[in-house]
């Protein structure tokens, strides 16, 4: 059986940089990726927006995933927005990044750092002996046994966590999910605004299309394709949290591009559209969050609570996707609000040896639909890697771990963390540049 200090499953946008900030803190660290590469929505979904790192014009979120998405946008040439103009729409505020060559940068910095990656590979069982985790992953040559001091799960759908019996909550209804796309061969503005509009009445009164499919009822068409597609599709009812309810969706992803494209092919000035690209596979907003030890409200998002043990900051609107598809329910901060993000939130009720992180940490659906974002996952997944590693060198639980011990780890790995409040836990020692 092979034995790490930490273990980080998933290597989306938190998992990176979890495993990064380990072998940062000089814990022998694997990292598990189910897919081909790294990189998760950003890459795998094409979500190549990772947002947002800064608020009310200066930056609230920094460290290892800022460190690489900047890496990304100089590599390609590219250029920052300019993060002073906040009376620009938030997305215009988002940083762009070319999803293959962010994803090759992801695979360097695993490597560069020391991390052994095991990709194509998946989680099968989780057990905590009482002084270790012991875990069954399963590859292409089948089951393999590792063990490890503790275990960070960056699944994005706490699967981990669910193999180890460990407590998850679902939303009754959940908010859709969406198959990226890019759709060309066409002039927008020399369509017929008026006849398209009436076509797409048409096409979802018979059937033919979904009240879904272009993200939202009333007159979607155009606004569809101006965007060519991008991050438009409304898949409903998506269970993300299960490979039967991925492979369903994968198929409703499937079926929805098929149906649109077909019937965008039969209106006037689209009879020359194409289809360029579609995602490898189904992005999802929400699926199941943990049982944690604490659970984060909207009202405390919206309020910019800073917890006693607040790890980083974040900063999304309340962004609920509509459950049946029909277009998105949006809150917005009040000017200079910065919400924080609670270590407990990360922290299953049930097992302080485990830490989650990403989109399913502690949260009900309003904080969650903002919480979920890449930026703050990043943030979230380079804390969790420093809490592991620190409560794996100190045999302690990762709540045991003090707040300012762990505040200054972060911030020479270029984090940016919150103020904590007065009466926070005060650090028993200095903490170690490494493990």
């Amino acid at each position: 059986m092979r034995t790490y200090d930490i273990v980080v499953i998933g290597g989306g946008p938190s998992g990176v940089p979890a495993a990064v900030q380990a072998a940062r803190l000089g814990a022998r660290t694997l990292l598990v990726e189910k897919n081909a590469g790294l990189g998760g929505t950003t890459t795998s979904a094409n979500v190549a927006f990772p947002g947002l790192f800064h608020a009310w014009g200066e930056q609230v979120i920094a460290g290892i995933g800022w460190e690489l998405v900047r890496r990304a946008v100089e590599l390609g040439g590219d250029e920052l927005p300019d993060f002073r103009d906040d009376d620009r729409p938030h997305w215009q505020r988002q940083v762009r990044v070319n999803a293959p060559l962010y994803g090759a940068l992801l695979l360097e910095e695993v490597h560069t750092s020391g991390i052994d990656l095991r990709l194509h590979t998946m989680p099968a069982s989780a057990r905590w002996t009482g002084d270790r985790w012991e875990l069954q992953l399963c590859g292409k040559d089948g089951l393999e046994s590792f063990a490890a001091r503790r275990l960070v799960d960056c699944t994005g759908d706490a699967d981990v966590i669910g193999l180890a019996g460990l407590g998850r909550r679902r939303n009754q209804d959940r908010q859709p999910g969406t198959i990226d796309i890019r759709l060309s061969g066409y002039d927008v503005d020399g369509l017929d605004h008026e006849e398209l509009d009436r076509r797409h009445a048409e096409a979802v009164e018979s059937g033919a299309l979904l009240p879904s499919d272009l993200g939202s009822r009333g007159r979607p068409l155009l606004p569809f394709l101006a965007k060519r597609g991008e991050n438009a599709i409304h898949l409903v009812g998506i269970e993300g949290a299960t490979s039967e309810g991925r492979t369903a969706g994968e198929l409703a992803g499937g079926a929805a591009v098929l149906r649109i494209y077909r019937f965008l092919r039969t209106l006037p000035g689209l009879e020359d559209l194409r289809l360029d690209f579609r995602a490898s596979e189904v992005g999802v907003r929400e699926s199941v969050t943990i049982a944690a030890r604490t659970t984060v409200t909207g009202e405390d998002y919206l309020a910019g609570r800073v917890w006693a043990d607040s790890v980083c900051n974040s900063f999304y609107p309340i962004d609920i996707h509509r459950p049946d598809g029909d277009g998105i329910d949006k809150t917005y901060l009040r000017h200079g609000v910065v919400p924080t993000v609670p270590r407990d939130a990360m922290v299953p009720n049930d097992n302080p040896y485990a830490v989650v992180a990403g989109r399913c940490i502690g949260s009900d659906q309003a904080a969650n639909s903002a919480l979920r974002v890449q930026a703050t996952a990043m943030a979230t997944g380079q804390a969790a890697g420093a809490l592991a590693a620190m409560s794996a060198d100190r045999g302690t639980d990762v709540t045991a771990v003090p707040m300012p011990d762990l505040h200054r780890v972060l911030v020479r790995s270029g984090a940016i963390v919150p103020a904590l409040p007065a009466d926070a836990e005060v650090a028993e020692a200095p903490w170690p540049d490494a493990m």
